[in-house]
């Protein structure tokens, strides 16, 4: 019989995110990309996005240019709207999701469509293997109603953006690191079991309320990312209250990293080479 226990992946790192501001001075929390968690491959970045002030956000992101990565951005709250050199455009809105492989170079912009009240979301940057960093760009958007619900026993019910829970499938589909992309929604005292796929890095990040994360597990709280170790899946539970938790996992590329801002190659010759082409307007 399998051990419960050494199946299940327990928690073998937390860390804070830490405040700063990106694009034109968007005020967010930065999980994964910062000193205490540089990267957790091939996850390069987590931002988590949330205020009711319009300062915060008015700036929004202009025109930032990418290469040889890809950038996931989920709505819980508020309007974005999306545009980029390649002729992609689209609206974001509560619940919906959209999936940007940069490949060989992308210039786009997310800009909000409201002056005040709640915007929140999240920002995840996915590492691309060296074979495809040159891709052609690609641009995957789905709205709210695409994105499926799995109803788990217990009372669970999960937002399946990629990957397979429950016997639901997300949309997202045609992803190198071949991810998982859940949004865990946990009544009070609410358990969940999720398998997640053997090998892959792995992480869970209670953005409402309380979870307890692994068996017998580790209470995490609000704003605090769980690192999970290897086994076959993840245990949730919600901790005094409702807990809301993402949780997303991804092959390791095991690639060396060369990052220079939003270009992230494998050597430096490379970065030389998209800071050249991107001035030369070949994006």
């Amino acid at each position: 019989m399998l051990d419960q226990t050494s199946a299940t992946r327990q928690v073998v790192r937390l860390s804070r995110g830490q405040p700063t501001s990106d694009g034109a001075g968007v005020k967010l929390n930065r999980v994964i990309g910062n000193h205490a968690l540089g990267e957790l491959d091939p996850f390069l970045l987590l931002d988590e996005f949330r205020s009711e002030d319009g300062a915060d956000y008015i700036g929004g992101f202009p025109d930032p240019p990418h290469r040889g990565f890809e950038t996931v951005t989920y709505m819980l709250a508020g309007r974005m709207r999306h545009g980029d050199n390649k002729g992609h455009s689209g609206l974001l809105r509560p619940g919906s999701v959209q999936w940007m492989t940069a490949g060989r170079g992308i210039v786009h912009s997310e800009m909000p469509e409201q002056e005040d009240g709640l915007m929140w979301g999240f920002q995840l940057w996915v590492n691309l293997p060296a074979a495809d960093k040159m891709t052609a760009p690609r641009y995957q958007e789905f709205e709210p109603e695409q994105v499926p619900v799995a109803e788990l026993p217990g009372g669970a019910r999960v937002h399946v953006v990629a990957g397979t829970v429950g016997g639901v499938t997300g949309p997202v589909s045609g992803i190198a690191t071949a991810p998982s992309y859940f949004d865990v929604e946990l009544p009070a005292g609410v358990s969940a079991a999720i398998d997640l796929p053997a090998g892959q890095t792995g992480f869970a990040y209670p953005f409402e309320g309380a979870a307890r994360i692994g068996a017998p597990g580790q209470i995490v709280p609000r704003g605090t990312l769980a690192v999970l170790g290897s086994g076959q899946r993840v245990a949730l539970t919600a901790e005094g209250g409702p807990a809301r938790v993402l949780v997303v996992a991804g092959q390791p590329l095991n690639e060396q990293v060369v990052r220079y801002g939003p270009f992230v190659m494998n050597t430096q010759n490379e970065i030389r080479q998209a800071i050249a082409d991107f001035q030369a307007g070949r994006f």
